[in-house]
């Protein structure tokens, strides 16, 4: 496959250098802009660039030299000149769009680099799952670079996965044109303990000088935080409150601040700058995990940005942590987040530093977007059967594979509850008193129930728990083949029915999301592509998404965001309480408890 984010160099150079040099002209010139130059931090007015082979050759106050016959000249009229944003840490199948699909959303946002971690198709399909991603990844007008997944399973023995990623699945991906690095080394115990497997990994992307993913979701920030820094990891997108940014920066860690559908971790911690002065080029802003509904109605990168300005960070310093800072990062300054002679011609057009309406975006010296419209294609990979055919449950679910049998003679129980936090990954580990009725446990006052039904092996297995929560009321269920990481099928809901009919409706139709109310579908979204994905275009995914959110408030959920929340109740690398098809896990501990407290 022709390699598009690394053309070679000596191919490119000659021109370039002789259109900066002026004995050329240029193939585009974008003049009369104010050049926010973000190695200096600053805004320069009345300046020109211009570009050659899809690359940046000059930035000058007078370019005309380099204007010839069949040169397209763009005037900026004396808007601001940006690079292109860069998201640092993000899984596009969270945005529940292929690679294509996902590129086609966000690139009219101003969004022409992107750091992806596809470990959610790893878990279902191991790294064939992911040379697919990564072949689409590399077919898109943007820059769209891979980070080898590192953890599928993300905890061992807490969790099964359709398939696995090993050490020797990583040396080989090191060596594809498209890989930038490891993903997000979630099993921070497993390094902290020096585990073989984990070590592997992170020394082959080493080898290869590539950059390590971290992920350290625990609050403890002493040896153990220190042991896993110690391991190899660069960076860290965990951090949920000043301490933790704090924390990174000062142990060599870059600190991504995340601001995705869900997940609300800028505002506490980039005070660590605004307020408490520390370095800001150690900061990058990133997502995470974005849907497709932010994506069409609210934005990515730029959404991102906006929101660190609103939280008091001065423009130019929220645009290099969302530039630069990222590029850097990943040893890519020379080909991206920047306007500089040689880095590649991202650009970004706006007529507001603050409010940062994005009204022309180039990327590669091409124009892609205008006024919020796509103007190139984003190509598909013919996506196989194999990887359209992936919820399997080994047999239609009924009622009774939802019962949680209560102890001989018990009235009521006391149980262990996933506590649901709004607008944040972790969860809290509660314990609830419920109700016995004959001879079953049921939920109540706010309480329902959580089963993750296996859907890789047929093996038929159900393990059932509880959430609470959501809020929900009513005969209920909502069912979901996208269950971080493992990507199992979670269900919560109020009736055991609802639960079944649920499940199997995702069976039917290969994966997604849907909702039933006394029987009814209330909503359906389609994820044929490894039950996470649909190659459909993004606003067509985002309608579907708005009745499943409609859906979730008709039946009592008024959480922001509330299906982030559901889908991450299966991952076992975030406190507090977790469910896995081995049992209830607690975080904190990395064990198995049991779902019901023993009777004294």
């Amino acid at each position: 496959m022709e390699n598009a984010l690394f053309p070679n160099w000596p191919d490119v150079a000659p021109r370039l250098i002789a259109v900066g040099a002026g004995r050329e002209p240029a193939d585009l010139v974008i003049r009369n802009g104010i050049w926010v130059n973000v190695h200096s931090r600053e805004a320069l007015p009345g300046y020109s660039i211009a570009v050659a082979e899809g690359r940046i050759a000059s930035v000058a106050a007078d370019l005309s030299h380099a204007i010839g016959p069949q040169t397209e000249v763009i005037d900026a009229k004396g808007r601001y000149m940006l690079p292109g944003l860069c998201d640092a840490h993000m899984h596009i199948e969270s945005g529940m769009l292929t690679p294509a699909e996902f590129a086609r959303a966000v690139i009219p946002h101003g969004t022409t680099s992107m750091f992806t971690d596809p470990h959610e198709i790893a878990n279902v399909l191991g790294l064939d799952g992911v040379r697919m991603m990564h072949d689409e990844a590399l077919m898109q007008p943007v820059n769209i670079f891979t980070q080898m997944p590192s953890c599928a399973p993300s905890a061992p023995g807490l969790e099964t996965t359709g398939m696995e990623i090993t050490p020797e699945d990583v040396v080989e991906a090191m060596a594809w044109p498209g890989i930038v690095g490891l993903g997000e080394m979630m099993n921070f115990p497993g390094v902290a303990a020096a585990d073989p497997k984990m070590l592997a990994e992170i020394a082959a992307t080493q080898v290869a000088g590539k950059t390590v993913g971290g992920h350290y979701a625990s609050p403890d920030l002493g040896s153990a935080f220190a042991a896993y820094v110690a391991g190899g990891p660069a960076d860290d997108h965990e951090g949920t409150c000043e301490a933790d940014a704090i924390a990174r920066v000062r142990q060599g860690m870059r600190s991504m601040m995340r601001l995705g559908s869900a997940w609300y971790d800028v505002e506490t911690q980039i005070t660590a700058v605004t307020e408490k002065g520390l370095d800001p080029r150690n900061f990058i802003l990133c997502t995470d995990d974005c849907h497709s509904g932010t994506l069409v109605n609210d934005g990515h990168m730029n959404r991102v940005v906006r929101h660190a300005i609103s939280c008091g960070c001065d423009p130019l310093i929220a645009i290099q942590m969302a530039t630069i800072n990222t590029a850097t990062h990943f040893g890519l300054e020379r080909e991206i987040g920047s306007i500089a002679p040689g880095r590649r011609a991202d650009v970004i057009l706006t007529s507001d530093l603050t409010k940062l309406p994005i009204e022309q975006v180039f990327a590669r010296g091409r124009l892609v977007a205008e006024d919020g419209k796509i103007r190139v294609d984003c190509p598909h990979l013919e996506w196989p059967d194999t990887a359209r055919n992936t919820v399997h449950l080994g047999k239609d679910l009924t009622s009774s594979n939802f019962e949680i049998p209560a102890p001989d003679g018990a009235n009521s129980v006391r149980a262990n509850v996933i506590g649901v936090v709004e607008n944040q990954a972790p969860t809290q580990a509660l314990k609830a008193d419920l109700p016995v009725r004959d001879g079953l446990v049921e939920g109540e006052s706010g309480v329902c129930q959580i089963a993750l039904v296996e859907r890789h092996r047929a093996t038929g297995g159900v393990t059932n728990a509880f959430v609470s929560g959501f809020g929900y009321t009513g005969n209920m269920a909502m069912a979901s083949t996208v269950a971080h990481d493992s990507h199992h099928m979670i269900v919560v809901g109020t009736d055991r029915s609802q639960m079944a009919l649920a499940a199997n409706r995702l069976a039917e139709v290969g994966g997604g999301i849907t909702i039933f109310r006394d029987g009814e579908e209330l909503a359906l979204v389609e994820l044929p592509i490894a039950g996470l994905m649909s190659d459909s275009p993004a606003t067509e995914v985002a309608a579907k998404a708005q009745k499943m959110v409609d859906a979730m408030q008709a039946c009592g959920c008024q959480l922001n965001n509330a299906y982030m929340q559901h889908s991450l109740l299966a991952l076992v690398v975030i406190p507090e309480l977790r469910i896995s098809d081995l049992g209830l896990v607690d975080v904190r501990s990395f064990q198995k408890i049991p779902l019901l407290e023993p009777q004294s």
